[in-house]
This record gives C-alpha cells, sequence and structure tokens, in this order.
C-alpha cells in the first residue's frame, strides 16, 4: 500500500510547517489592520453614505490614507485585497437589485483605486508607460461605472433598470479585469526592484530587507510566487547562496527559496541554475550553522513533495541523492531541537517516494537505527507530526527484507503498536489529520513487516491483535477514518495467518475469513462495540 499523492510538508500544521514563521498573535494583527479600516476619501464619506441604515452596513471596508507606519508594499496588497472584496460585494447586491447599495459600494470602489494609485506613485520610481496607460484605463471606467449606478437611483422604471443592469454587469467585469491588470503590474515593478537590490546591493542591511520583503511576498499565495520565479528571483536567491560574505543571509535566503520552489515555474528555474547541487554544498558543508542546513532540507522537502506533478525533470537530484540523504541523516541524529528533525525527517519522508534507491541509501547509513532512537526522545520527536515522518519512512523502507532484523534490534515493533495508539491532545483538525496517517502508516508497516516470522511473533507478543481490532471494530478509536480501516485489516490478516490461534471466532469471521472489501463494510456499518 503506498502513500502518494501526500505532501509531507505541506501536512504539517501551520505553525511548525516552517521553524522560522513568526507567530502573529490574531488581536495583534487586528490591532494593525484596524489603523487602516477607516475612511478613506471625503468624497465617500458625503457620497456614499445611504439614509437608510442596512444590516451589513457595519461591515463596510473603509482603508485610511494615513500609512506611515506600513510597509508600501502590504499596504498596496491590502488595498487591493479591499477592492477585489468590494467588487464581489458589487456583484452579490447587483444580482438583488440594492441600486442604492450598488451606487455606495460603487462610489467607495472609486475613491480606493484613486486613493491606490495615488498612494502606489509615491513610493514607486520608473513607473513604466503600461502602467500609465492602465492607470487611465481604470480611472476611465471607474468613473464611467458610477455613473450607470447613480442613474438606477434616479429611476424606478423597470425596463430602464434592466437595460442599465446590463451594462453595469459588463463595465464591472471589465473595472476587474483592467485592476487585476494593473495589480499584476505593479506587483512585478516591485518584484524586479527588490530583486535589483538583492543583485546589485553590497550592502548586508539593504539586501537582508529586500530578501525579507520577497518573502512576504511570497506568503501571499502562488501567483506572487510564479511573478517573482518568471523575473529571476530563484537564479538571484541561489546568488546569494553561493556568496560566503552572505553566510548570515542563508536561512532567510532559502526560506524564501522554499516558498517560490511551491510553483512550477521556481521548479524550473532551480535546475536551470543547478540549485540542487547548490543545497547539496550546503548540506555537506559542517561549517554552516543547523538553522541554515535545517532550511535547506525544507527546500529539499517543498521540491520533492510527493503531492507535485512537476518533480520529475530533477534529474540533478539523482546525482546528488546520497550526499543529500546522507546529511539529512546526519541532521535528524545531530538535532538540537523538534523543528529542525521534522524538517529534515519531512525531507528524507519525501525523497522515499522521490525514488526507490533512496530506501537503500537510508539502509546503508543505519538511518532506521538513529530514527528509532530519535522517537524515543520526547524532546525531538514531540508531535504526531514528527512521527508522521518517520513512520512514512519506516513504511516506505519495510518493502526491503533488509529491514525486519532493523527493526527488532531497535525495538521498531513496540514503537509501531504505541503509534497504533496515537490520539490528538487538542482536538484541532490538522493535529487529528497526522493522527490518522500515523495509525494508519504504523499498520502498514505493520502488515510488511509481518512477512517475518520474527517480526509477526514479536507483534503479537506485544498485543498488537487485540489493538488492531479494537481499531477496526470502534470508529471512534481510528476517528472514523477509512484509510485506518483498511490498513488494520489488512495488518490483522496478515498477523493471523501467522499466529491464527490470537483471534476469537468472531473477529475471525468477521474480520479475517470474508474478502477485505466485506470486513470493511461490516467494519463501517456496525454499532461501535468495545467487545
Amino acid at each position: 500500500m503506498a502513500f502518494k499523492g501526500e505532501d509531507h510538508l505541506d501536512s504539517l500544521p501551520l505553525p511548525v510547517q516552517r521553524m522560522h514563521l513568526i507567530q502573529v498573535d490574531s488581536v495583534q494583527r487586528w490591532m494593525e489592520d484596524l489603523k487602516l479600516m477607516t475612511d478613506c476619501e471625503c468624497m465617500c464619506i458625503l457620497q456614499s453614505k445611504p439614509i437608510s441604515i442596512e444590516k451589513d452596513e457595519q461591515n463596510e471596508l473603509m482603508l485610511s490614507s494615513q500609512y506611515s507606519t506600513c510597509d508600501n508594499l502590504q499596504l498596496l496588497l491590502k488595498r487591493a485585497w479591499i477592492i477585489s472584496t468590494e467588487l464581489t460585494r458589487i456583484s452579490q447586491k447587483l444580482e438583488k437589485n440594492r441600486w442604492q447599495r450598488v451606487h455606495s459600494m460603487t462610489v467607495r470602489v472609486n475613491c480606493h483605486v484613486r486613493s491606490m494609485i495615488n498612494e502606489y506613485s509615491t513610493f514607486t520610481r520608473n513607473s513604466s508607460e503600461e502602467m500609465h496607460q492602465f492607470e487611465k484605463l481604470l480611472l476611465d471606467k471607474c468613473s464611467e461605472f458610477t455613473a450607470f449606478t447613480e442613474r438606477c437611483i434616479q429611476t424606478e422604471d423597470e425596463q430602464i433598470l434592466k437595460s442599465i443592469k446590463s451594462c453595469i454587469n459588463e463595465t464591472l467585469t471589465t473595472v476587474a479585469q483592467y485592476f487585476g491588470q494593473l495589480i499584476e503590474l505593479f506587483l512585478t515593478h516591485e518584484t524586479q526592484n527588490l530583486l535589483r537590490q538583492i543583485e546589485l546591493s553590497d550592502s548586508m542591511y539593504i539586501t537582508a530587507s529586500a530578501i525579507n520583503s520577497l518573502f512576504s511576498l511570497t506568503q501571499e499565495g502562488a501567483h506572487l510566487c510564479r511573478i517573482i520565479a518568471k523575473e529571476g528571483g530563484v537564479a538571484a536567491l541561489f546568488k546569494i547562496c553561493r556568496q560566503d560574505r552572505f553566510r548570515c543571509l542563508y536561512p532567510q535566503t532559502l526560506r524564501t527559496l522554499a516558498s517560490v520552489c511551491c510553483v512550477e515555474e521556481g521548479m524550473h528555474q532551480l535546475e536551470k541554475v543547478d540549485g540542487i547541487l547548490c543545497l547539496a554544498d550546503i548540506l555537506t558543508d559542517n561549517s554552516h550553522s543547523e538553522a541554515t542546513h535545517a532550511e535547506a532540507a525544507a527546500v529539499i522537502a517543498q521540491i520533492t513533495s510527493p503531492h507535485l506533478m512537476f518533480t520529475q525533470h530533477l534529474s540533478s537530484f539523482l546525482e546528488n541523492m546520497e550526499e543529500i540523504v546522507t546529511a539529512l541523516v546526519k541532521l535528524c541524529q545531530e538535532a538540537s531541537s523538534g523543528e529542525v528533525f521534522l524538517l529534515a525527517s519531512a525531507a528524507l519522508a519525501n525523497i522515499t517516494f522521490f525514488d526507490t534507491m533512496a530506501c537503500e541509501i537510508l539502509l546503508q547509513l543505519n538511518a532506521m537505527k538513529i530514527l528509532l532512537a530519535a522517537c524515543s526522545d520526547k524532546h525531538i520527536v514531540d508531535t504526531p507530526y514528527s512521527r508522521d515522518q518517520v513512520v512514512t519512512i519506516l513504511a516506505n523502507m519495510s518493502v526491503l527484507d533488509q529491514c525486519a532484523s532493523e527493526v527488532i534490534q531497535g525495538n521498531g515493533v513496540q514503537l509501531l503498536m504505541e503509534m497504533l495508539f496515537e490520539r490528538s491532545s487538542s482536538g484541532n483538525s490538522a493535529e487529528v489529520a497526522a493522527c490518522e496517517r500515523v495509525q494508519q502508516k504504523s499498520a502498514v508497516t505493520l502488515a510488511r513487516l509481518s512477512r517475518d516470522p520474527e517480526v509477526a511473533d514479536a507483534a503479537v507478543k506485544l498485543s498488537c491483535i487485540p489493538r488492531l481490532i479494537k481499531l477496526c471494530r470502534s470508529p471512534t478509536e481510528r476517528n472514523n477514518s477509512d484509510s485506518v480501516l483498511v490498513a488494520c485489516l489488512a495488518a490483522l490478516r496478515r498477523l493471523a495467518v501467522m499466529s491464527p490461534d490470537g483471534l476469537e471466532d468472531s473477529d475471525f469471521q468477521q474480520l479475517v475469513k470474508p474478502r477485505l472489501v466485506d470486513s470493511f463494510l461490516l467494519c463501517t456499518n456496525m454499532e461501535e462495540s468495545f467487545v
């Protein structure tokens, strides 16, 4: 049973996906945004406030022109988000023929667009002629939009309103189109400026500031990552990683690279600039800090993610795989924190999907022993997410016949038994999902390893059979997970072959003797039983 299709880095919860992410309290974020959520223009106040009070009036989105303490790019993105949200709401009100609300919101959008263009012109430089053209097109279309909606509140004739509504819909689509194109030009222009700073500046401070701004852009979504990759961001960042004088910037540079390489364009650029070789050099250089090694591991985890459909062109990875795997195993062994171990083990877990030869390399490096030993240290393997990475590696390595003896020597059967009891302590949905994966993969690993009589005997002695039966019969024990149920049925059947005396007759008749699909249907439809 394979686990392809999972992204072992993306499946981690947001708070621990990246050891470097700054945790921002939601109240603190609200307080920061509050400065921007005020009346944007006097004209907006005078023209857009309806006399009637409507339920959604309190949710009006306003943005202040006082932004002296705000980062310019973040201000642009926030303004763009508000305009986009307002355009969506206009479309909704238009469907309900709420003409007064449509007009007031249109006036507000007009104000926001003008403010955005004025604000951007105050901090940008070298604006292109194309940008000026789109600014004029958007402003003209917004004025036309406002004029149409104003006509709607001046008439009650249904025929006139019907004809105007068609024009408004058409104009709204055009406004949205021009707005999207203008934002694309703005962001491309700013990305170019940041990359120019990274490539040309000799100042450590300016370079670090530009990299941090670039990282902030990557957090706004895949589209921004594509723009960065398209404008040569991957090449510029790897250039930093090849200069010793910027060593202190390696962690944040690699962090940004990991984000950019979540899109296909970033992956292609990484291959073009021999990025794999650079990552291998960083991982194998013992003079680098643990933080640098951890961030390099995070890039490896990203580019080898099983859910990505565009990893097969990474031919250079296979050439450097043994060096990379060796360095990652060492990082797991020497990790000083759970975050470092998590990133290194996530990279190894993904690599075991990327190429089957990785499992043989891991076996030669005694990785099984190292990972099993790490699991006994609760300060290092301290979450279901870390255990998910470990059991993924064990499951993929368990297809090798030589793996069984390693598991016995490292007390691995005991660990797999413990993993069958994995439960979420917080009830967080991401953690619950991770616990399900741990249960499923530990059952799969047991099923595979129980080909070996010694492993099967150890599993029986540790009472794995009663635990597997309970997981099959009790939906709450497996959090109603069908994947856990299938894995447990498979493991139970394998152990039943090796030790048929370990089952009650009713368990044998219901969970082992029928076809797997019949036992599955029986377990999914039965009332919970603790017998």
